[in-house]
C-alpha cells in the first residue's frame, strides 16, 4: 500500500502475518499489482475482517457496516464515480466540524486522501469498508438513471428539430443513439440484469431491466426515442431494419466496462411500435459450474452419478427461466473430456463450449431439432443434448438414440418431475420407450435469496403459517424464519442473488411398469411411494429454515405444485 505508514511491517510487528509471509505477498504484489491488503487475503494469509479490526484498533480508523448505514445519496454524488471507483472510497456525511466523512478500502493510501481531500474541497475524516460492500454501495448511487434521462431528451431535440424524414433523422442522431444505448447497456451491467425490456407506449417509452428474476423500471417521457434504439439494434444485430410488422431475432456482442456481452435480442410488434427485449451473457464469466448452481451435496452426487451413466436419456424440466440450460452447461462441463464426443443441438447456442460440436437450429432453413438430431446420430456422438423437446419426433428421435448406447441430456417444460415422464406419452411417444430409456428427471425453479446485509428473524403472517402447516404439518412448527428488510447492498428489495430449488426423481423399477402400460395413476402411486424422493416443496423449505430464502418465495414454488 502506499504511504509513510508501512501496514507489512506493523502486521508483522503485531503478529498477524510473518515476516515470511510478508516477503511472500510483496513479492506476489511486484506480480498481480494489487494493493498489499488485498494480495494478502488472496494469499490466505489474513481476512478482509481480520484486517479491518487490525487497522481500526491500530490506527484509530472507525469501521463502518455500508450494509447498515443511510446514505444520502445527492451528498455521497458529490465525489464522482470515477474517482469513487479508483480511489475505492465513497462520501458518507458532512460532519459539525465542517470536515467530510469519507469510507475508504485503504485508507493508509496518503496520495488517494490528498487527492480525495481536493477534489471534495473539505478536510476530510476517514473510515474503513469493506471492498465487497463498497462495490455494491457504488453500483447502487451510482446508477445511470439521471444519465438516461438526459441523453433520451438530448435525443428527442435532435429528432424534433430535424425536418427530414424519421429514418434519415435517425440516422443522423446516430451518436446521441449510440450513448443513450450505452447507458442503458452499462446501467444493466452494473446491477447485474439479465434482461433488457425496451416498451413503447402511447405517452412513455419504458425501460425495464430484470434483476434477480424482479423486473425494475424507468420510464422516459420522449416518445420518439423508442424507433431509434429499434433501428440501431436491428442494424447491430443485422435485422431487417424496414421490417416492423413481424417479429425478429438476432444478436451481436458488445463490450460493456470492459466485459465482453453476448446479447440475444427479440423484437416483437406491439400496439406503439416495437418491443425489444435483450438477454445479456457475460462471457466473461461463462457459464456456471454444477457446484454454484445450489445443489445439496446430496443432490450434486446423485445427479453427477447420473451425467456419467453410458445411455439413456437425463430430463431437466421446468418453466422459462427456470436455470435448464445452466444445469445442462454445467453438467456438460463436468463430463467434457478428450474420451468423448459431445454433440449439443440449441436455440439459440448461449455459451461456447470447447471440444464440444455446437449446433445452432433455424427452423427457417429447415434446420429443425427433429432433422439435426437424426443427422447427428451419423457423427458417432457419446453424448447428445438436445436444448429442448418440443414434439413427438424429436422426443422419439432422442429416445431411441437412449436406446442405441448415447447419453441423452435434454430438457422438457413441465411443471415438476412427477408429470413428465406422462408429458412425453401424451405427446404420443409410446410408454414403452419412456419407460426402457428415461434414466431420471430433474425438475428446478429458481428463488431470490435474502440479503445477508440485512438478514433478519420474523414471525410469518397468519395466511402463511396457515398454508404452510397445511402443506408441510409438522415440519413448519418450532423453526426460526428470515427476511431481509431492506438495505443499500441489495437495492431495499431485502434480496440479493438467486439459488436452485431441485426435485431429483431417478426411474426405478417400481415406475417402470406402470409407465409401460400408460398407466399415470399407477406411475404416480409408486412415486409417492418412494421414501427418498424429495419434491420441490421440501427442498426449498429446507433452504427457507437455512435462512437462504423466504416463505413468500416458496410461496411462488409451493403454489404451482398444490
Amino acid at each position: 500500500m502506499a504511504g509513510k505508514i508501512k501496514l507489512g511491517d506493523l502486521l508483522v510487528e503485531k503478529q498477524v502475518i510473518t515476516e515470511q509471509q510478508l516477503k511472500n505477498a510483496l513479492k506476489s504484489q511486484r506480480l498481480n499489482d494489487k494493493k498489499l491488503g488485498e494480495t494478502l487475503i488472496d494469499l490466505g494469509f489474513t481476512d478482509e475482517k481480520t484486517l479491518l479490526n487490525f487497522l481500526s484498533e491500530q490506527l484509530g480508523f472507525p469501521v463502518i457496516d455500508l450494509a447498515k448505514y443511510e446514505l444520502d445519496y445527492a451528498l455521497t454524488r458529490q465525489l464522482p464515480e470515477s474517482h469513487a471507483r479508483r480511489f475505492r472510497a465513497i462520501l458518507l456525511a458532512e460532519e459539525s466540524d465542517g470536515k467530510y466523512l469519507v469510507g475508504m478500502v485503504d485508507p493508509l493510501d496518503i496520495l488517494a486522501v490528498d487527492e480525495l481531500s481536493l477534489i471534495l474541497e473539505h478536510p476530510l475524516k476517514l473510515a474503513l469498508v469493506r471492498e465487497a460492500d463498497l462495490k455494491r454501495s457504488l453500483d447502487t448511487i451510482y446508477r445511470r438513471k439521471g444519465e438516461i434521462d438526459d441523453f433520451a431528451e438530448q435525443l428527442e431535440q435532435e429528432l424534433d428539430s430535424s425536418r427530414l424524414e424519421e429514418a434519415e433523422a435517425i440516422a443522423l442522431a446516430d451518436t446521441s443513439v449510440l450513448k443513450l444505448l450505452r447507458s442503458v447497456f452499462e446501467d444493466a451491467v452494473q446491477v447485474g440484469a439479465s434482461d433488457i425490456h425496451i416498451e413503447p407506449f402511447e405517452d412513455v417509452v419504458r425501460i425495464r431491466l430484470r434483476v434477480d428474476g424482479e423486473l425494475q423500471e424507468q420510464t422516459i417521457d420522449e416518445k420518439r426515442v423508442a424507433a431509434a434504439l429499434s433501428q440501431r439494434l436491428k442494424l447491430m444485430a443485422g435485422l431487417n431494419m424496414a421490417e416492423k410488422r413481424l417479429p425478429q431475432d438476432g444478436r451481436f456482442n458488445i463490450t460493456v466496462k470492459g466485459m465482453p456481452i453476448d446479447v440475444r435480442l427479440s423484437t416483437m410488434p406491439i400496439q406503439y411500435g416495437e418491443s425489444i427485449v435483450m438477454r445479456l451473457l457475460n462471457q466473461a464469466e461463462g457459464f456456471i459450474q454444477l457446484d454454484r448452481i445450489g445443489m445439496s451435496t446430496e443432490l450434486l452426487k446423485q445427479f453427477r452419478d447420473l451425467i456419467k451413466l453410458p445411455y439413456g436419456i437425463v430430463l431437466v424440466t421446468g418453466p422459462t427461466g427456470s436455470g435448464k440450460t445452466t444445469t445442462l452447461y454445467g453438467a456438460i462441463s463436468e463430463i467434457n473430456d478428450i474420451k468423448r464426443k459431445i454433440l449439443t443441438i440449441e436455440d439459440p447456442v448461449e455459451y461456447r463450449i470447447d471440444r464440444v460440436n455446437q449446433i445452432q437450429v433455424n427452423a427457417q432453413l429447415g434446420l429443425t431439432f427433429a432433422r439435426v438430431l437424426r443427422s447427428s446420430l451419423r457423427q458417432d456422438p457419446d453424448i447428445i443434448l438436445v436444448g429442448e423437446i418440443r414434439d413427438q419426433e424429436t422426443a422419439e428421435i432422442a429416445m431411441r438414440a437412449a436406446l442405441t448406447g448415447h447419453l441423452v441430456l435434454a430438457t422438457l417444460h413441465t411443471n415438476n418431475a412427477v408429470t413428465s415422464p406422462l408429458r412425453l406419452i401424451d405427446m404420443g411417444v409410446a410408454g414403452y420407450l419412456v419407460a426402457a430409456t428415461t434414466r431420471a428427471i430433474l425438475a428446478q425453479r429458481l428463488v431470490r435469496r435474502i440479503c445477508h446485509s440485512c438478514k433478519t428473524e420474523y414471525i410469518p403472517e397468519p395466511q402463511d403459517e396457515a398454508y404452510f402447516r397445511e402443506v408441510l404439518g409438522e415440519r413448519f412448527d418450532q423453526k426460526k424464519y428470515f427476511h431481509g428488510t431492506g438495505c443499500s447492498q441489495c437495492n431495499y428489495t431485502g434480496y440479493r442473488g438467486r439459488t436452485g430449488v431441485f426435485e431429483l426423481l431417478e426411474i426405478k423399477t417400481t415406475m417402470v411398469d406402470p409407465l409401460r402400460r400408460n398407466d399415470s395413476g399407477g406411475f404416480e402411486e409408486a412415486v409417492r411411494n418412494e421414501k427418498s424422493f424429495k419434491t420441490l416443496l421440501d427442498y426449498g423449505f429446507d433452504l427457507v429454515i437455512q435462512g437462504e430464502t423466504t416463505l413468500h418465495e416458496l410461496m411462488r414454488v409451493a403454489g404451482e405444485q398444490e
